[in-house]
């Protein structure tokens, strides 16, 4: 089996140490690993498969000899490094959102339209984290009856904003549990024992980014302009896992019992829904995990064809460094 030389951009962050861990666990054919970096991460060491490999500074230059680069970065690193790396001859998997929305950018979640890596020109871009659980679980019944309007709200963790949001969450849950004083920095108000109805910049039309993200995102993962779809993103105290209530309106009616066999049979995707047993997703259930989890399927009672859905994923798996791997995957298919 050929190897690739493989890069990681952002190496030290959540995502970047989840990338690490994803091409370890899904044996991800590396012949070498370049870990990446600031200049303040450099020497930080780091173990993939038995051999310890050192942070090196990221420069115009890392990318000589490298197949595959996954970045995770931030916008700033991708939009100065990765054109450099593509003329390095390197092929940019982009985790930040700087090329998604880009005409000559596929956006790729590889259950839903892997079809669309083979038109990239170097770089491919990764998806919004609440964008890629959505549209996996959206994909199967969207090809059976058709969606015309989509309804989200979510509930997103910590860990989507990074290793700084998750270690002030538990800094203010130990403040608060010793009754000291709280240190708020990461995000405008307190998170512990709250919710944050903002995620990003407000828009002139009063979304958020992140909401407005779904809306576009989810229409060109789609490749239906015609997808109508609102959303509200908040932010929750949970370390890891983003939950979402998502209410469908079909263009066909399709049963409960049918939408369940369909996503029960698309791969990416568990269904763990038996209320009476108490059995439904939940953050804590579907962390460290692969899946797209989904449970309370329901008819929506306020409109003809309707379906209400909630899922959970883990936004640092599913959400970022495994979707990113699995376009790396069909890159070397």
């Amino acid at each position: 089996m050929k190897k690739y030389n493989v890069a990681i951009i952002g190496a030290t962050g959540a995502v970047g140490e989840e990338m690490k861990l994803v091409l370890e666990q899904r044996d991800f054919p590396v012949n070498r690993l370049l870990l990446l970096a600031s200049r303040k991460s450099v020497g930080k060491e780091y173990t993939f498969k038995g051999e310890k490999i050192a942070v090196q500074e990221l420069k115009e230059d890392s990318f000589k000899g490298i197949d595959i680069a996954l970045f995770s970065a931030g916008d700033e690193v991708s939009e100065h490094f990765a054109p450099l790396a593509v003329k390095q001859g390197t092929v940019v998997v982009d985790n930040c959102k700087y090329y998604r929305m880009h005409p000559e950018v596929p956006l790729v979640v590889p259950e839903v339209n892997p079809q669309d890596v083979k038109w990239h020109k170097g770089i491919i871009a990764n998806p919004n984290c609440s964008t890629i659980q959505m549209v996996v679980v959206l994909k199967p019944i969207y090809d059976a009856v058709g969606i015309e309007r989509v309804i989200v709200a979510t509930y997103q963790s910590v860990s989507g904003t990074g290793k700084e949001a998750i270690e002030e969450l538990k800094l203010q849950s130990e403040a608060i549990a010793k009754g000291e004083a709280i240190e708020v920095s990461v995000y405008p108000y307190q998170i512990t024992y709250n919710l944050i109805p903002h995620i990003g910049s407000f828009k002139e039309n009063g979304y958020s980014s992140e909401e407005m993200k779904m809306l576009e995102e989810t229409r060109k993962i789609m490749g239906d302009q015609n997808i109508r779809v609102a959303a509200t993103t908040v932010r929750v105290p949970v370390y890891r896992a983003h939950s979402e209530v998502v209410h469908l309106e079909t263009r066909e009616k399709i049963s409960v019992q049918k939408a369940r066999d369909l996503l029960s049979n698309f791969p990416g995707i568990k269904v763990f829904d038996d209320p009476e047993r108490l059995e439904y997703p939940m953050p804590l259930f579907a962390e460290g995990k692969d899946e797209v989890f989904v449970g309370r399927i329901r008819e929506d009672i306020s409109t003809e064809k309707g379906l209400v859905l909630w899922i959970v994923s883990d936004n640092l798996r599913k959400g970022a460094a495994l979707n990113a791997v699995q376009i790396a995957e069909l890159l070397i298919k």
